[in-house]
């Protein structure tokens, strides 16, 4: 089903400062930063808790959203703004790391649990599960033990060039996604296959 002409609210999950500017952790920045570059979008101002850029797309008014609250506490941030512009969940699009996919692999899910995520959990509590989800997958480490200095790590010089692409690729067909055709823009979009 199409998402309406009305506005649409992109967030994008991470943590804020500069050390943890690269971590896999914040791949939901990248990919608004992507996106945000892509379109075009006007300069980043900080409000509702997080930093808010304004942009357009075929006449429909985007809102790029990045909680400053840290992870577990992105659903406050998110609520105010979706408030403010009165915007329901079912026209949020949350761009997260996925530790439950190979690094590189994207899935489009709307609804659905948390997993664990700090961040999902969050925006659960403060505006329900009806929102999208654009997860991006980091891969698991392998062992409970090393997740989060898996998760806080830096991504290597070369997963970060690969990721570039694959969030380059989601920019340039977020339109059918926004358009309903969750399947078509599966299809389009970059995945890396190791």
């Amino acid at each position: 089903m199409a998402l309406s002409n009305d506005t649409i609210l992109f967030v994008g999950l991470g943590n804020p400062g500069e050390k943890h500017k690269n971590n896999r952790h914040n791949v939901g920045f990248m990919a608004l930063d992507s996106l945000s570059a892509f379109h075009k979008f006007g300069r980043s101002r900080t409000k509702f808790l997080g930093r808010t850029a304004m942009g357009s797309l075929e006449e429909r008014k985007l809102i790029s959203f990045k909680p400053q609250t840290f992870m577990n506490e992105s659903g406050r941030a998110v609520r105010e703004a979706s408030n403010f512009y009165k915007i329901g969940p079912e026209r949020i699009i949350v761009f997260h790391d996925e530790l439950d996919l190979p690094f590189g692999q994207i899935r489009v899910k709307k609804g659905g649990g948390h997993a664990g995520h700090n961040g999902l959990k969050s925006i659960d509590e403060n505006i329900g599960t009806d929102y999208f989800r654009i997860r991006i997958g980091i891969s698991h480490p392998g062992e409970k033990e090393k997740v989060t200095g898996h998760v806080l790590g830096d991504l290597s010089k070369e997963d970060a060039e690969t990721l570039k692409k694959i969030l380059i690729s989601i920019a340039e067909n977020i339109s059918t996604l926004i358009e309903g055709d969750e399947k078509k823009f599966q299809k389009n979009i970059l995945q890396f296959k190791k």
